[in-house]
């Protein structure tokens, strides 16, 4: 059996050399979403805070504080990542942003008639 580090002890050592490179600060947060939202969302909160131009960031940490109960919270992060998608000409994340605060808000309509 090889001995090679898992990926997550890889990022954490990235991170350790780079503190600030929004990508690592992304792929931690990722990779904690499933096992430990808690831990994902202070990642995804330090991008929030410290990199707000990271497009990719505001739909990941919407869903996430809407899955954590935090309802008011994940409109303010999809509503601001549309500005901030939007500002940067990403029309295809402000499109997947825009549907995501439709369907949390309880606007879509996409019945399957």
């Amino acid at each position: 059996m090889e001995n090679t580090p898992s990926r997550l002890s890889q990022l954490l050592a990235f991170y350790a050399d780079d503190p600030n490179d929004a990508f690592t600060i992304y792929a931690l947060a990722t990779e904690y979403r499933a096992a430990d939202p808690q831990k994902a969302m202070e990642f995804y909160q330090i991008l929030l805070d410290e990199h707000p131009e990271y497009v990719g960031t505001y739909y990941h940490a919407g869903k996430l504080l809407a899955q954590l109960e935090k309802p008011d919270e994940a409109e303010k992060v999809f509503r601001k990542g549309l500005q901030v998608s939007r500002k940067a000409g990403q029309m295809h994340a402000a499109s997947e942003l825009q549907q995501a605060l439709n369907q949390h808000l309880g606007l879509d309509y996409e019945d399957d008639v």
